[in-house]
């Protein structure tokens, strides 16, 4: 396609635009956590590429990435309930912060599940 090996990064541009691949650079990128069962992988200030090709789209992502363990009964791992969610509970429901995050433990962070639980429970 490209003669004697060299590509001229204008060809390879206009090459892929007629094949309908985009590709663009993903600014302001502070953190990439990439979760397996056992560990994280935690890459900082990370360059991350996103390509569309045919309606799909991939990440390209590059940095030194930092390895972590998981334990499962570790407090670090202990799932943090968001704020919003605790106070959107309490909003719909009228009761208190700490019957809030308790339903929403119980439902697994599920607000939905927790404001029904809440309801159902008076």
């Amino acid at each position: 396609m490209f003669p004697g090996g060299r590509v001229n990064p204008k060809q390879m541009k206009a090459a892929m635009k007629r094949m309908g691949i985009t590709q663009d650079e993903l600014e302001g990128v502070e953190e990439v956590i990439i979760r397996m069962r056992d560990k994280e992988l935690v890459l900082r200030g990370p360059a991350v590429t996103e390509v569309t090709m045919q309606g799909q789209k991939t990440y390209q992502i590059v940095g030194t990435p930092e390895e972590r363990t998981r334990g499962t009964d570790s407090p670090a791992e202990e799932k943090r309930v968001p704020d919003e969610d605790i106070q959107l509970v309490m909003s719909q429901t009228g009761c208190t912060q700490a019957e809030a995050l308790k339903a929403l433990e119980e439902c697994d962070g599920a607000p939905a599940e927790a404001i029904i639980k809440v309801i159902s429970s008076r």
